[in-house]
């Protein structure tokens, strides 16, 4: 359809699975659309653990959000943070104090990690919800890791915790077990394998709550047969530099602590005027528009519905399908539709040839069938031919046969780490001159 100059302006903000498949949806319309979103790239979040882990490079899960326009010359892309709305003239405040006027404006910027005000939580745990926070944790790995090979002795090694029994820390632990077991052991051969320890901290008394009792039973199998511990039944009450203390009282002795639990919209959203129900997210009726608010709607993690949908990648990506029809629905002077979500099941992956799915609520997949299953949707969900061949070829090496015997993990830059002079004189690697002076570091080129 030819565009014109009076086209009805469309502002999404927020390039993840809800702004994109609303942007989409408006292919062929015409209609103008701006998406807003601060970074340039969409994440393809279901794989970050691979990239904290070192299975997958960052590249691989990333999608250059103008590459949208190759296939869509309606859409224009603006990077910057939206910082209010002025609901009755509508228009927006980016943070360079630009404005945008609108005609339509589609919420589905997501959400961030909830600390849930646990003292130390955000100092000391290494929250996993964006490309950077997965590489930050895949860093911090490797300096412990080599901190830990040069300090032999009988107590030093890496200790995991992952804060969260829910899908995320499942995928999390299962991927530290799998890369400790295969890829680890023959490269660090100073650090002792029992001395690699993963353990998952679970308020709630199971793991994987919202599955069936049998996928949930096989999951507890296949992590202790990958020597993951389970804490269940504590929260945690402080997260230290050194550990966790749970609410029973007990102290986890931890190098590196995960948070994979919890979330909840980001700050900026307190000063866009809008209603906030459960787990402070926007208010929206069934046709997903923001009560009391005509034209504005939410999508996705940010918004709670009648319904309340889960917070994960299909009721996101529905939602933001049918709030863009909508909008093409009031264009048009047509009656708009309520949110139909389809179900299509979850699923998890645990480790090589080890994967639940709970397909249509009817269909129970374990072991490798489900594996299969996993592979094939996260590889079609990526935006992209490149990041899907990638992705492929990044998962194969790390868990197909015979390649997942000897993995050789993506790592970033790593710095030189040197035993101080006790250390050294304690393993009898001898004392550094006293003559020759300790060089001076090189200046960073970043």
């Amino acid at each position: 359809m030819p565009q014109t100059t009076q086209a009805p302006h469309v502002v999404v903000v927020g390039g993840g699975f809800a702004g994109i498949a609303a942007v989409r949806a408006f292919a062929g319309a015409n209609v103008r659309v701006t998406l807003l979103d601060r970074r340039v790239y969409n994440t393809f979040q279901p794989l970050l653990y691979q990239v904290a882990t070192g299975g997958l490079n960052p590249g691989d899960v990333t999608y250059f959000l103008r590459g949208l326009r190759l296939g869509q010359k309606n859409v224009r892309v603006v990077h910057e943070h939206l910082a209010s709305i002025d609901h009755a003239n509508k228009r927006i405040r980016l943070l360079n104090d630009e404005y945008m006027d609108f005609d339509y404006l589609v919420l589905a910027n997501g959400v961030t990690t909830n600390f849930f005000g646990t003292p130390g939580a955000k100092e000391n745990a290494f929250p996993m919800y964006s490309r950077s926070q997965a590489v930050k944790i895949r860093d911090a790995l490797f300096v412990r890791l080599e901190e830990a090979a040069h300090t032999p002795g009988t107590d030093d090694g890496l200790r995991v915790v992952v804060v969260g029994g829910g899908a995320t820390g499942v995928e999390v632990a299962g991927a530290f077990a799998e890369l400790r077991n295969a890829g680890l052991r023959p490269a660090y051969p100073e650090i002792r394998g029992d001395a690699f320890e993963v353990t998952i901290v679970q308020r709630g008394t199971e793991v994987l709550k919202s599955f069936p009792k049998r996928l949930r039973e096989y999951t507890v199998s296949e992590l202790e047969r990958r020597n993951v511990k389970l804490h269940l039944g504590a929260g945690v009450a402080e997260v230290l530099a050194d550990g966790v203390v749970l609410t029973d009282g007990t102290k986890l002795h931890s190098d590196l602590t995960i948070w994979s639990t919890g979330v909840r919209p980001h700050e900026e959203v307190d000063a866009w005027d809008l209603p906030r129900g459960a787990g402070d997210r926007v208010v929206v009726g069934r046709d997903l528009q923001v009560d009391g608010r005509p034209g504005v709607f939410a999508v996705g993690d940010i918004a709670i519905t009648p319904d309340d949908l889960p917070q994960l990648a299909q009721p996101a990506i529905q939602s933001g399908t049918q709030a863009a029809k909508n909008i093409l629905a009031l264009i048009d002077g047509r009656p708009m539709k309520h949110l139909r979500y389809f179900d299509k099941g979850t699923m998890a992956v645990i480790g090589r040839r080890a994967a639940i799915a709970d397909i249509l609520g009817k269909v129970q997949l374990t072991r490798g069938t489900a594996w299969l299953a996993w592979l094939f949707v996260h590889i079609m969900g990526l935006i992209g031919p490149r990041n899907r061949l990638t992705t492929l070829a990044g998962i194969v090496t790390r868990y197909g046969f015979p390649f997942h015997r000897k993995q050789i993990p993506i790592v970033g830059d790593v710095p030189t780490i040197r035993p101080s002079r006790e250390d050294r004189e304690s393993t009898g690697r001898g004392e550094p001159s006293e003559e020759r002076e300790t060089p001076p570091a090189e200046p960073s080129r970043d």
